[in-house]
Order: structure tokens, then C-alpha cells, then sequence
């Protein structure tokens, strides 16, 4: 037996943003400036910063004190990696020189570019909250 309802079923919610949080939203909107996003200047004195990221995501900072407006009770993640993102380069040659220059600029590397079994080179950095940012481009 089937029923039917009068009221629309409801859609279903659609992946729309990544979210993280910060210590030093300055130190950090600056590292993911030079991985190419479009952050106003003005976000590094504001509470809550937003990229749009090709695709229409969003990815979005807020700082301590915001998330602890959220919840008084929240305390930042200890060990592990919070978040990971991925930032795909042009080609190998890119993953090399991005990781080169980035940690030339002072951000920590956590593996030096690889050539990875799966096909792709590979590379590890950590942003200035301990994020992991992997950096990946197809090998020819």
C-alpha cells in the first residue's frame, strides 16, 4: 500500500561550502592567497572570511572568537589534522614549485613532492593552523 501526501517532499540539501577555523585569520587568508584565492584585503580584520571556489563552493574562515560566539563551550581540535584540502597544479613541474614556494615563505612542508602510486604527483604543506594542504597534478 502506497500513501500519498499532499506536501511536497523536501529537496535535499546541497553541498554548498567548507568551513574552518582559524587562530590568525590574516596568517591564514595570506597562505591561501598564494595558492591563487580571490580574498579581499578587508577579511583579514573581520571575524569571517569567504572564498568562492570554481563550481560555485565556498570556502570559508572563521576565527576563534566566532566560533566561540557559536558555542561558548568550543575549544580548538588538539592533534590530528582538522581539516585537508587539496589544491590541484597546472602539471608535476607545478606541485614542485608551489611547495618550493611556500616553504621558502616559512609555511612548514609535511612530505616533499612524490611521485605517488596512483598516477599523480604529490605534496604535503601545512597552513598556518595545521591544516594539511595537499598540492597534486597528473604525471605524464
Amino acid at each position: 500500500m502506497t500513501t500519498t501526501s499532499s506536501s511536497p517532499a523536501p529537496s535535499a540539501p546541497r553541498f554548498a561550502a567548507i568551513g574552518m577555523v582559524v587562530a590568525d585569520m590574516a596568517a591564514s587568508l595570506a597562505f591561501y592567497r598564494r595558492l591563487g584565492l580571490d580574498i579581499p584585503a578587508e577579511a583579514d580584520r573581520a571575524p569571517h572570511a569567504e572564498a568562492r571556489l570554481p563550481g560555485g563552493l565556498r570556502l570559508m574562515w572563521d576565527s576563534h572568537a566566532t566560533a566561540r560566539a557559536v558555542d561558548p563551550d568550543w575549544t580548538p581540535p588538539q592533534g590530528g589534522t582538522p581539516t585537508g584540502l587539496a589544491f590541484e597544479c597546472a602539471d608535476a613541474a607545478g606541485v614542485d614549485a608551489v611547495y618550493a614556494e611556500l616553504t621558502a615563505a616559512g609555511y612548514q612542508g609535511e612530505k616533499p613532492p612524490w611521485d605517488a602510486f596512483w598516477g599523480q604527483r604529490y605534496a604535503v604543506v601545512r597552513d598556518p593552523d595545521g591544516h594539511g594542504v595537499d598540492l597534486f597534478a597528473p604525471l605524464p
